[in-house]
């Protein structure tokens, strides 16, 4: 197209040029405000660009021209930035897979945790168990749960080599060397000792030692004799073999206990000092089951002592080490067959609990009693036992005075 003419017009009062008006430019004459014959007229109004409106969530493009001129050493251009999310719907979140050190770490707990509980799982199917309950005149059902607690000194099932070993003589007989109940339920724990001594009557048997039950009838005349002379209802029976507790204590690396007095029995196989100390299975069978030390107190003392170890031993089977050390673990599991046999209706998880029962008997956590006795001949007391009794069956040990627990089960004048 021709450029626009420059030279002027009326309207800048310049000269028109006539010539150019009415020759070349005439037939455009309408383009620049001329009519045909030279006389102006309105310009059409200009071409409009439209604005283009984006779409909905799309960024309008910004046109090449108005980006800035990229010199030799400008930057790149920067990308776009992510269009907005639409409204209403949450960002998409990239997925972070757990690195390969974390997933181990994992396989490795699920693991330890299956090897926790398949072991003790696998150990229960070989567990042996006993009818315990006897079948009639039985007391009542009664709050809390109470466990008769029994060790036998029956020698069967131990080689010549372990009888020599553990002290045990030959293995004639079967009577209970160790008799307890422990009570838990609403107010602190309590562990009893019965003296194996102790005079007492037994049903279809007379009057006799109340160990010698157990040699006439087994666990269920034991636990008939228990309840008919306390009141108490057993719930559960948990019996440990002459062999039982030094096995168990070697299986948890050894026991801690605390003689007032140097311990010399031969017959036991036990030579300790005074004062507390770590000692193996044997040493701590010897010193739960020796009579000659414990002579001028009786029955009573050896009493305490079964209770200290036995305490002990469930200290150590509860404690951290035995959970984290695989070796300890699998030895004290396997172990608990051969040494232990349960009441028909206690299952793993009741033995569990006996179990961490029996490590809160002690200081501010129980109470660790003997039964009530009168005199060194382990006479129940008349007064003092029933009120005793009459405490664990309506489950009321907060009751228990000191003077009635104590650990011989002599009044407190006497022990002081």
């Amino acid at each position: 197209m021709a450029d626009r003419p420059r030279n002027g017009g009326p309207e800048d009062g310049r000269p028109h040029d006539s010539g150019r008006a009415g020759g070349q430019d005439a037939p455009y004459g309408w383009l620049y405000g001329k009519d045909r014959g030279g006389a102006r007229e309105p310009r059409p109004e200009e071409t409009r660009v439209m604005p283009v409106q984006p779409r909905d969530g799309a960024r309008p493009r910004t046109p090449a021209a108005s980006q800035p001129p990229r010199g030799p050493g400008a930057p790149p251009p920067r990308s776009p930035a992510p269009p907005p999310a639409a409204p209403g719907r949450p960002p998409r979140r990239s997925r972070r897979f757990p690195r390969p050190r974390a997933r181990w770490v994992l396989l490795l707990l699920l693991a330890w945790l299956a090897y926790l509980v398949v072991v003790p799982v696998l150990a229960w199917n070989d567990v042996e168990k006993v009818d315990f309950e006897p079948r009639d005149n039985r007391p009542p059902e009664q709050p809390g749960t109470t466990y008769l607690l029994v060790g036998s000194d029956s020698r069967s099932d131990l080689s010549p080599a372990e009888r020599r070993r553990l002290g045990t003589g030959g293995a004639e007989g079967q009577r209970t060397d160790t008799i307890m109940l422990l009570h838990t339920g609403s107010g602190p724990n309590l562990l009893m000792s019965i003296p194996r001594d102790s005079t007492i009557d037994i049903p279809g048997h007379g009057t006799s030692k109340i160990n010698a039950a157990y040699a006439f009838g087994g666990p269920r005349l034991l636990t008939r004799t228990i309840e008919d002379a306390t009141g108490i209802r057993i719930d559960h029976y948990v019996e440990i073999g002459m062999g039982g507790l030094a096995g168990v204590v070697d299986a948890v690396g050894g026991i801690e206990i605390c003689p007032d007095e140097a311990m010399v029995d031969p017959q036991a196989k036990l030579d300790i000092e005074a004062g507390c100390q770590e000692v193996d299975g044997p040493t701590a069978l010897g010193y739960a089951r020796s009579r000659k030390t414990y002579e001028r107190f009786g029955d009573t003392q050896r009493a305490q002592a079964q209770r200290e170890v036995v305490s002990a031993v469930g200290r150590e089977v509860l404690s951290p080490w035995t959970v984290l050390n695989p070796f300890r673990y699998w030895n004290l599991m396997t172990s608990v067959p051969g040494f232990f046999a349960f009441g028909e209706n206690t299952g793993p998880v009741r033995a569990a609990m006996w179990a961490l029962a029996m490590t809160r008997v002690n200081g501010d956590a129980g109470l660790t009693c003997g039964v009530p006795i009168s005199d060194l001949a382990v006479t129940w007391d008349s007064e003092r036992a029933p009120r005793m009794f009459q405490a664990i069956i309506e489950d009321d040990t907060d009751s228990i005075p000191r003077q009635l627990c104590t650990p011989t089960g002599l009044p407190k004048e006497v022990t002081g």
